[in-house]
């Protein structure tokens, strides 16, 4: 039998949050997507999480169907819709599970209500570096934020095929990098000023496409344009000190690191280097941590690895859960 997770809205005084809610089937867990995605990034896994956990899979401010908050948008912010939440809505401590940069939201939770929260489970979460300007100087990210900047930069011109045209995408151990084909971006092109045509105003959904690109197209119709813009000019990136964060969390933390590794010309390709993880695990010391043969949204790309580890350590934090 399909579980099914209904919509709602939370209107935070400030910002409209859109989110799934499943039944009441365990302790509560709470999932954030990564920049530019919505909660339909977790397609796979909500309904098997659902089984045994409340969840609520939730729409970052500026992401899906959650209000814009144009020139507002940085972590604080973020983490108080947040806490919001979980006073509204959740009304319970919660295990908060965040990828990428919903992971530093959870960080944020954690450091900031610590009441709010038993575990977080940090996802490829970019710890120290989407920090300013090491986010600018030393990630090859920055170069997707400034090429997204560029193409999606505004609510009434959204070039989304020209995101992926002539985008370098560097090769662990080679200088050459990939781009994609010519004919691809071509095509998609067509088919998204078709959808537009034929779905003004609507999300462009093509499913023609490979699971993860469709989803990220989709995502980046949906997406307010500062919110990329604030990680240009490092706004979002203000008033949220990592390592004081970290070194103020006292619930248990598990840390999921995906595939990484250095460029001579695109320096840090991934979320954390070892060195990242060493730092946060010295400041976390009950942090548990794995390493995932992934690409960044492990959650989407490896679900059962995503879920045995999410299972377990749900399991060391409850003593019975449902």
């Amino acid at each position: 039998m399909k579980l099914q997770l209904k919509e709602n809205n939370l209107d935070t005084g400030e910002v409209l949050i859109h989110y799934l809610a499943g039944p009441d089937n365990g302790p509560p867990l709470v999932l954030i997507p990564g920049q530019g995605l919505s909660l339909e990034s977790y397609q796979r896994v909500m309904t098997p999480l659902a089984k045994n956990f409340q969840v609520f899979a939730v729409d970052v401010r500026g992401h899906g169907k959650s209000g814009w908050t144009t020139g507002k948008n940085h972590f604080p912010n973020m983490g108080n819709d947040f806490k919001i939440f979980l006073e509204q809505v959740v009304r319970r401590p919660v295990i908060i599970s965040g990828n990428s940069s919903g992971g530093l939201i959870a960080l944020w939770l954690a450091a900031n209500v610590p009441e709010l929260v038993s575990g977080i489970i940090l996802e490829d979460t970019p710890v120290f570096s989407a920090e300013w300007p090491r986010l600018r100087d030393d990630c090859w990210v920055y170069r997707i934020f400034k090429r997204n900047a560029e193409t999606i930069g505004s609510a009434e011109v959204r070039n989304l095929a020209a995101f992926f045209k002539g985008m370098e995408v560097p090769i662990e151990g080679k200088q050459r990098v990939i781009q994609f084909p010519v004919w691809l971006t071509g095509a998609m092109a067509g088919m998204v000023r078709l959808h537009q045509w034929l779905k003004p105003g609507k999300p462009v959904d093509l499913a023609l496409l490979p699971a993860e690109t469709r989803m990220l197209i989709k995502g980046l119709s949906q997406y307010d344009p500062d919110f990329t813009k604030a990680f240009v000019d490092g706004r979002a990136c203000e008033a949220f000190d990592h390592a004081e964060a970290l070194k103020k969390v006292k619930c248990p933390v598990f840390v999921l690191q995906a595939n990484w590794f250095r460029h001579p010309d695109f320096r840090l390709v991934g979320a954390m280097d070892n060195q990242d993880i060493n730092h946060l695990l010295a400041l976390t010391p009950q942090a548990q941590f794995a390493r995932i043969t992934s690409g960044h949204m492990i959650h989407f790309e490896q679900p059962p690895e995503y879920l045995k580890h999410l299972n377990a350590f749900a399991a060391g934090i409850y003593s019975n859960p449902k």
